[in-house]
């Protein structure tokens, strides 16, 4: 009897050194993991009006906390790294202790460039940033960003509680931001059979998870579901390289000063369609774990809306005369994508997503001899 065997592509995979400790209640091996690391000064960074988290960290921490930095910002601005690590220097610390989204693990990452420090993350949304050597710094309006081993937190500690007071708007968007790393993950250049599979069951768990949530937003099941799904999609963007989607994500945030996450989520659909020819394993992979059979973009743009969150880039503060700018941010640079980087594609992608129109993909027959090089 013969079987017909899968097809195996030569990859290489590098695994996290990041250790991850996750469970519902796992806060309360903060200090043990913070002891393991041999470290006795922490500063903890937190984003601005988190009061009773910050008393509830320092309490547990004790005499290990020896500073408080509260105000991290999105997309990581150059002076507030600088006030950072001027604070983390006049405590003395070794360690900084991240508590919240990727707002504060992109400040420690912006910091730990500069002060070598090792990094431990608690993080309370779905950014997934935690398990990424991935960094962004913002100077004037430029999101610049880079890999670099350094900033990888060492360990990160996933506990649910801390999840369950994330408001419902917030906790989407973020699920969405995390499901766009593994969806560009699926079609990674570096990517591998462990990649694929992780982005798969990530998008599977975060889709479900997030439709749950929307439905009852302390149901602990779809918060732990969200929570694994955020992991294993934060561990395929720590593994691979990111494409335009991110690209353009990364232009609109750090030029235009759009949300973060919300950016992703309107984004994504677009981003999506616009490759989908140039990527169809990827899409079929993408599709399974959305639970269709055809059109991830637009069953991306149909989970938004189910999910209740904005779907045009209008909406977030995006300004029509502000398209072509961004189309030209876009386009500098050269970064790879599975379709080749055209401005007038793109500009057609981003007018589409300010709009929230439906998203468009292209059909493969229409694809121009050069498009298919």
């Amino acid at each position: 009897m013969s079987v017909a065997l899968p097809a195996i592509a030569d990859f290489t995979y590098q695994a996290s050194a990041t250790r991850v400790v996750f469970g519902a209640g796992s806060l309360c091996s903060l200090r043990s993991e913070i002891e393991r690391l041999g470290r006795s000064r922490v500063l903890l960074i937190t984003t601005a009006g988190r009061r009773d988290d910050t008393r509830a960290i320092t309490e547990l921490l004790g005499a290990l906390c020896v500073a408080h930095f509260g105000d991290a910002t999105m997309h990581t601005p150059a002076d507030v790294t600088q006030r950072a690590c001027e604070a983390a220097r006049a405590a003395n610390a070794d360690l900084l202790l991240t508590f919240g989204g990727g707002s504060t693990i992109g400040l420690a990452k912006a910091m730990a460039l500069q002060l070598d420090l090792p990094i431990v993350a608690i993080p309370t949304t779905y950014s997934g940033s935690e398990m990424t050597p991935v960094f962004g710094i913002t100077e004037q309006g430029v999101k610049r960003t880079g890999r670099d081993d350094r900033v990888l937190p060492r360990t990160a500690i996933y506990d649910v509680d801390l999840t369950l007071g994330l408001p419902v708007e917030v906790s989407v968007a973020s699920g969405l931001n995390a499901i766009a790393h593994a969806a560009e993950g699926l079609y990674a250049r570096d990517g591998s059979p462990l990649t694929s599979l992780m982005a798969e069951e990530g998008i599977r768990a975060l889709a479900s998870g997030l439709v749950a949530l929307r439905a009852r937003a302390d149901d602990l099941a779809a918060r732990t579901a969200c929570l694994y799904g955020a992991w294993l999609c934060g561990a395929v963007l720590g593994s691979v390289g990111m494409a335009l989607h991110h690209k353009l994500c990364h232009t609109l945030g750090g030029s235009f000063n759009l949300p973060h996450a919300q950016t992703h989520a309107a984004l994504l659909p677009h981003s999506i369609a616009h490759n989908a020819a140039h990527a169809p394993e990827a899409m079929a992979l993408l599709c399974r774990a959305l639970g269709v059979t055809h059109d991830a973009g637009g069953a991306l743009h149909r989970l938004n809306l189910t999910l209740g969150i904005t779907t045009a880039l209008k909406d977030l503060g995006l300004q029509q005369a502000d398209l072509a700018r961004a189309a030209d941010l876009a386009v500098q640079n050269p970064y790879w994508n599975p379709r080749p980087i055209e401005r007038g594609p793109i500009l057609a992608l981003l007018e589409n997503a300010w709009s929230g129109a439906v998203p468009v993909a292209l059909d493969p027959a229409a694809l121009s001899k050069e498009a298919r090089a």
